[in-house]
């Protein structure tokens, strides 16, 4: 096991006790909102831009029960897969945008008149994309 104090890569505690990387968090979040058909879905690393998280994810759906089948399944993946759960999760009532906070990873689900008003790509404009 490395040193994490000597480990660049951003890193969290698991729910469950270990370190689970950002990265990994996101790549599985980005996944399965692909699974279940978002659409426009990038992967930004801020880790140079932000102190508050180091990967954003940000996806676009159509329709409120699309938003919530996309949420159920980041949630059930990332768990089942990494062991993490979300720290808060905001909007699921409404349906439009809904923010899971996994702290290093923050997911945006966004219905498309949300994504085209707040624009976040263009707010961290000089974030770069990551594959998932």
């Amino acid at each position: 096991m490395s040193d994490s104090s000597n480990d660049q890569t951003p890193r969290f505690e698991a729910a469950y006790g270990g370190a689970v990387e950002a990265l990994s968090v996101a790549q599985v979040a980005a996944c399965a909102a692909d699974s279940k058909k978002a659409q426009d879905i990038v992967v930004l690393d801020v880790t140079e831009l932000s102190d508050m998280s180091d990967y954003l994810v940000i996806c676009t759906t159509t329709s409120n029960p699309q938003t919530q089948a996309v949420l159920e399944e980041v949630k059930d993946q990332v768990s089942a897969q990494l062991s993490e759960k979300p720290f808060s999760i905001e909007g699921r009532e409404s349906g439009h945008w809904i923010l899971l906070d996994y702290g290093a990873v923050i997911v945006h689900i966004f219905q498309q008149d949300l994504r085209d008003y707040y624009r976040l790509e263009k707010l961290w404009g000089d974030a770069p994309q990551v594959q998932f």
